[in-house]
């Protein structure tokens, strides 16, 4: 998994790269403009800070949050690694981390009247369990899944875990939480229409824009 996110106003020329999830105690080493994150206790790579970034991938440049590498960025950053004296290397990931799902069951949180567990379809192969507590969740609609990996335009990150001791691996998000261009600002998933895109396509967030009218 690799996040990258690119914040100039905020954080100054620095592309913050994440790797895993925090996990306790930290080990950070700094070399050669780059900054290594570890666990403390059995050293599992967390991430890495690139100084100047915009020097290094002049792409960078009027970017801002989330950033996607390509594989010829990521191997440029790789070199920056490897010059600084790190061994861990990064790895390219171009798997859509904002899907269409399709939620084919719906049942009973044992701990929660509010929160429901559902076993939602993100590709033909693959179903999934998210627990959720939209009111307007139903059996048999479709919805955007931020899956491990989707970085919300709030900047928080999803991560797999669970909700009052039940697993879930991803989010079913609405419209607060996607901030779509005159979506009505209210509880609730965007149910995406059946025709609008297949189960398992990566979302079309500027086509999806245009559903909204202006108001």
């Amino acid at each position: 998994m690799l996040i990258a996110s690119y914040n100039p106003e905020e954080m100054g020329d620095i592309l913050v790269t994440i790797t895993a999830p925090d996990a306790g105690e930290q080990e950070v080493k700094v070399a050669g403009g780059v900054t290594q994150i570890t666990t403390a206790k059995d050293h599992q790579l967390l991430g890495y800070n690139f100084m100047e970034a915009s020097s290094l991938l002049p792409d960078l440049k009027g970017q801002k949050g989330q950033v996607f590498l390509t594989d010829e960025q990521v191997a440029t950053l790789n070199d920056k690694i490897a010059a600084a004296g790190f061994d861990d290397k990064l790895v390219a990931d171009h798997d859509p981390k904002f899907v269409v799902g399709y939620v084919e069951e719906i049942t009973e949180h044992p701990h929660s009247e509010h929160l429901k567990v559902t076993k939602t379809r993100i590709s033909d192969d693959q179903t999934v369990q998210i627990v959720c507590s939209s009111p307007n969740l139903e059996q048999g609609v479709k919805a955007v899944v931020a899956r491990p990996g989707a970085m919300m335009p709030s900047g928080k990150i999803i991560w797999p875990g669970a909700l009052m001791d039940v697993e879930s691996d991803g989010m079913l998000c609405g419209f607060r939480e996607l901030r779509m261009k005159n979506a009505p600002d209210k509880k609730g998933l965007w149910i995406i229409p059946d025709d609008w895109q297949e189960v398992g396509e990566a979302v079309d967030f500027e086509k999806a824009d245009t559903f909204f009218p202006a108001k």
